[in-house]
């Protein structure tokens, strides 16, 4: 009996780290397209082929071959997104692509943080006479494999996650020489944000602003990005590290103690951190933002 029970146990044990394995390597092969669509106008107009080049369409085939190979879904999505994009950003000054923070399905409009500073942003480029277009990309599916792939995005630190946000902006500046783009993001949006920057750091078009990356994401010394870890209220706990601070500010959130000073904000829906809010009236967000545009995207 207690050998049967034994077997039994190696069983069942055996066949859970079988299907846990299946699962992590499920979504470490799991390849997300993305998906690009407007702020406040949703998805991106379909794109007539013939208002684009021929040779900007061939680039856009070529790149979603490079990508995703045989997987027609993905790739006739990919080349719509594209071309939508091209024709959408081809009459702008600057094209802000964001990246929402969380599991990275949300959105300028649902962020608490960054409606504020689209709006700021958004009246300040007009005073300075810039056209923009602004973009959600939603980087994670949502659904179980989404979360399990940006779970694993997270780990590697986006190192592969990032490469189709880098190749999409790529295809933009390559195609359209006179336009600059923003790559913008919060919290865990901003990580992938850097690490998109990374591979585009020696491109003199593409620019970006990153608001309370994570503590272990570290973004080194890149020209043309801004990184704020202060909203000139409190120090952002979760960008410095300091865990204290976040169990401290969690346990006064579940018992209704937080103040407004503490300007807090939340990772990942559950844990409370002092500092990790960015509204565009704090004194270290809307004034830091806006002498970084009036510096790179003033029309003369």
């Amino acid at each position: 009996m207690k050998n049967r029970r034994i077997r039994i146990g190696t069983i069942v044990i055996t066949s859970v780290l079988v299907f846990l394995l299946i699962v992590v390597g499920a979504a470490v092969i799991y390849s997300e397209v993305g998906e690009t669509y407007v702020v406040g106008a949703g998805e991106l107009p379909a794109s007539n082929v013939s208002d684009v080049p021929p040779s900007v369409a061939e680039e856009a085939v070529e790149l979603a071959k490079e990508l995703f190979g045989n997987n027609k879904a993905k790739y006739d999505d990919f080349v719509s997104q594209l071309l939508a994009t091209y024709l959408e950003a081809k009459d702008k000054d600057l094209v802000v692509v964001f990246n929402a923070g969380g599991w990275g399905w949300s959105s300028i409009e649902r962020s608490h943080q960054w409606q504020s500073i689209y709006h700021g942003m958004e009246a300040a480029l007009v005073d300075m006479g810039c056209k923009s277009l602004w973009l959600n990309y939603e980087r994670t599916a949502h659904n179980l494999l989404g979360c399990l792939n940006e779970a694993t995005a997270i780990v590697t630190d986006y190192s592969a996650k990032a490469q189709s946000l880098t190749r999409r902006v790529e295809f933009l500046v390559d195609n359209l020489p006179d336009l600059k783009v923003i790559i913008a993001g919060e919290s865990e949006g901003a990580a992938m944000t850097g690490e998109a920057m990374k591979s585009l750091a020696d491109n003199p078009q593409v620019y970006s602003i990153q608001t309370g990356p994570p503590f272990w994401h570290k973004n080194g010394k890149l020209e043309r990005t801004l990184v704020l870890t202060d909203n000139g209220i409190v120090p952002d706990a979760f960008s410095n590290g300091d865990i204290l601070a976040m169990i401290w500010g969690t346990i006064k959130s579940l018992f209704g103690l937080s103040q407004p000073e503490d300007a807090s904000g939340y990772i990942l829906y559950y844990v409370r951190a002092p500092g990790h809010d960015y509204q565009w009236q704090y004194p270290g967000v809307g004034t830091v933002i806006t002498n970084f545009l009036k510096q790179n995207f003033e029309v003369k």
